[in-house]
């Protein structure tokens, strides 16, 4: 399914093009520079059971951490012959997925799915022995609002979302790659949404648009907060998401593992971290006016999103905690409120998809 070598990846210029050299493990992170790449690239370089960390992105960031090279990759079919660059490695963690244009379907499908299996027959074609996988509490069917579900819940997503459709279908890839190569140790991870300071800028544009202003989103400035039913969720932080992963590539684990933390988000707290009044409203209402404004293009996440949103179950991370060792070291609530502060900061990063500031960027990992 790999397709033939195009011209060869873009190294960094300058000492970053060299590889780190060194006992440990060579890990490389597809997907590199967005808010879970960044998180996850750091985690494994600050580590020192880790050599190198191989960061692939569409873009080179301005963004250098420790034993950490480059190179300018696309994933999508027509696309460089990843095997070089998987060659050696003892891990591949894959994060690469492109949240826009929600108004085209294909284009998402291409990347994310497409690209995904380019990455999965890379790392059998390569020899690596661990493949690490990004899943979603997106790709789970919806569940109980009131109890948790542990990782045997089904994962046939929410059909009609873009993004649970494809994340449930690689599911299913990676239930018949098991099959076909058991010798690889999969891992799949399927965290609750994930929020830090850095990221918002990136977020606010992926789901929300340029129409949302940032300074704005501060408590006491928003009177009112919707209260749906259905709408309670979890949110961690990305940095305690990004220990996870760092941990699923240092232990001999396989299968998949939920990442959240508590307390659940509901319009009560969100009313709370805002000091706003929690108002009920329809949520067909809700949706409409969501419809309407996706329709007319001036906000980015589709209605179809927002359905799954309120569909999604709550996640048992019990064993992460106990077969990674894993605790989440922020509250959902101190995530969020994070991640708020960077809304009203305009904070980033140097990375394309983390930039505070110029083209909106579609990737969001």
């Amino acid at each position: 399914m790999t397709s033939a070598p195009a011209p060869g990846p873009v190294p960094v210029p300058g000492s970053a093009a060299e590889e780190p050299s060194g006992d440990g493990l060579r890990v490389v992170v597809v997907g590199a520079t967005g808010n879970v790449g960044t998180s996850v690239v750091q985690a494994l370089a600050d580590h020192p059971a880790v050599a190198s960390v191989t960061g692939l992105a569409r873009r080179v960031p301005n963004w250098q951490p420790p034993k950490t090279h480059w190179r300018s990759v696309s994933i999508e079919p027509g696309g460089q012959d990843l095997v070089p660059l998987f060659d050696g490695a003892d891990a591949v963690v894959h994060l690469a997925w492109k949240f826009q244009p929600t108004h085209r379907p294909a284009e998402t499908w291409e990347t994310n799915v497409l690209g995904s299996l380019r990455v999965f027959d890379a790392v059998a074609a390569a020899g690596v022995p661990a493949l690490v996988h990004a899943s979603s509490v997106g790709a789970y069917s919806p569940g109980p609002r009131h109890r948790p579900v542990d990782e045997s819940w089904p994962t046939h997503g929410w059909p009609q979302a873009a993004y649970c459709r494809e994340k449930a279908y690689l599911e299913r890839v990676l239930d018949a790659y098991e099959a076909v190569f058991p010798g690889i140790r999969v891992v799949r991870m399927r965290p609750a949404f994930l929020f830090k300071r850095e990221s918002a800028s990136e977020q606010r544009r992926i789901f929300a648009g340029r129409l949302l202003p940032g300074s704005l989103v501060r408590p006491g400035l928003i009177p009112l907060v919707p209260e749906l039913e259905g709408l309670r969720f979890q949110a961690l932080h990305t940095d305690d998401a990004a220990a996870a992963y760092r941990e699923a590539v240092l232990r001999p684990v396989r299968g998949a593992f939920n990442l959240a933390a508590g307390p659940p988000l509901d319009g009560a707290t969100l009313a709370r971290i805002f000091a706003a009044k929690p108002v009920r409203l329809p949520t067909a209402a809700v949706r409409a006016g969501i419809a309407a404004a996706w329709r007319m293009r001036l906000v980015p996440a589709s209605p179809d999103l927002f359905d799954a949103v309120l569909r999604l179950p709550l996640l048992d991370a019990s064993r992460a905690q106990e077969e990674l060792g894993w605790q989440p070291r922020r509250s959902s609530v101190e995530a969020f409120e994070e991640f708020l502060a960077g809304l009203r900061e305009g904070a980033g990063m140097p990375t394309a998809p983390l930039t505070p500031t110029g083209r909106p960027s579609p990737s969001g990992t």
